[in-house]
């Protein structure tokens, strides 16, 4: 009896350690954790009253940009968008498509978070896949709506990076891949590069509104 009891007891710690274990980077921080700690990052330079003139605009979205690089992994997020196109491309033009790619991320995510300065942000879940994937939810409450946004992470160089934003169930990833799908298909992959280029000039002279990052 007393070594079944043992055997049951051992079986429970072990269920409840795999249940309740969330895998963690080299520094012990979590998924939730470290997406906070950006977007806490970007919320108290929204609120710098010293960087909140329109003449310190620039200055202002240059550091939230920093904050973006640091936990955005471009490079994953660039192959993601391209898909089998990726594989066509030099390695030269792989190189200027990753820059480029992350100076349109970095435009589109700050103007659409600049919108949400004032609001309050909820961490709802925290999901593990795996050993290096996972999702972290968020939901900014809003006067008029409640707005989801999920930031999809992936384990790399001892911290969560970011390779994907879901806003309202709308994912970056999905619909910049199928958006440069079809002008490659259809134009041409220079004729893509033209279009990113406009559109990062758009939203970058934006008034400070979020424009979709999706359109």
């Amino acid at each position: 009896m007393k070594i079944r009891s043992l055997c049951l007891c051992v079986a429970l710690l072990g269920i409840t350690i795999l249940f309740t274990h969330i895998p963690a980077t080299a520094d012990g921080a979590t998924p939730t954790a470290e997406v906070k700690s950006t977007i806490d990052g970007i919320l108290d330079i929204l609120k710098d009253k010293n960087l909140s003139s329109l003449a310190n605009r620039e200055k202002r979205r240059t550091k939230m940009r920093d904050l973006v690089r640091t936990r955005f992994d471009f490079e994953e997020m660039a192959k993601r968008s391209l898909a089998r196109h990726w594989n066509d491309r030099t390695p030269e033009e792989r190189k200027d498509f990753v820059s480029l790619f992350s100076d349109l991320i970095e435009a589109s995510y700050v103007d659409k978070i600049e919108s949400y300065a004032d609001e309050k942000i909820t961490y709802d879940r925290e999901e593990i896949r795996g050993a290096k994937y996972g999702s972290v939810s968020t939901t900014i409450i809003s006067a008029k709506a409640d707005i989801p946004i999920e930031y999809k992470v992936i384990q790399k160089d001892g911290m969560w990076r970011v390779y994907d934003v879901v806003i309202e169930g709308v994912s970056f990833i999905s619909t910049y891949r199928s958006q440069y799908n079809r002008t490659i298909v259809s134009e041409s992959y220079a004729r893509l590069i033209q279009e990113m280029k406009v559109k990062i000039s758009e939203i970058n002279h934006s008034p400070g509104k979020n424009s979709p990052a999706t359109k």
